[in-house]
């Protein structure tokens, strides 16, 4: 991590088909943690995974009035292989700066490695560096959801 950017890298080995691992990803609403939502309902995100697509949150608030954030929109989406989206999320996104996340599959031994790559950069001014382990606690937190989603079908471990 620097003043102007970091990137963070979280690879994980799974006993899972290729396309049970690809499959995983755009289940969005399945595996990233609600707290992490403007909503506090993983149930309203979405994740289109084509290119153009939108990772986005969708809900009422309590009188009734349509509310969306879009956190990110994929830029490439490869089946079985990798999906990538660009967009600063949460607090990094009033931020101005430029972020990509990527997640991939790829088949080793007898099974899966799923990596979560997340590179944000901004001016030094930023203090990127400052905000990087809070970030790398949020989105570690979201690809270990992920992981267990993939294998067993639930976001956390029995």
């Amino acid at each position: 991590a620097a003043p102007d950017g970091f990137t963070l890298t979280y690879p994980r080995p799974l006993e899972v088909p290729l396309g049970k691992a690809y499959a995983a990803i755009p289940a969005i609403d399945r595996w990233w943690n609600g707290a992490h939502t403007y909503s506090g309902n993983a149930a309203n995100l979405s994740l289109g995974v084509e290119a153009g697509g939108c990772f986005c949150e969708r809900w009422k608030d309590a009188a009734g009035r349509d509310n969306s954030v879009r956190h990110g929109v994929v830029l490439m989406a490869l089946h079985d292989q990798a999906v990538r989206l660009e967009g600063a999320l949460g607090p990094l996104q009033g931020m101005g700066v430029n972020a990509v996340l990527s997640i991939g599959t790829r088949t080793e031994a007898a099974g899966t490695v799923l990596t979560m790559v997340y590179k944000v950069n901004g001016s030094a001014a930023s203090g990127l560096d400052t905000l990087a382990p809070a970030v790398d606690a949020v989105i570690g937190e979201q690809f270990a959801r992920l992981c267990s989603y993939a294998a067993t079908g639930r976001p956390t471990p029995p």
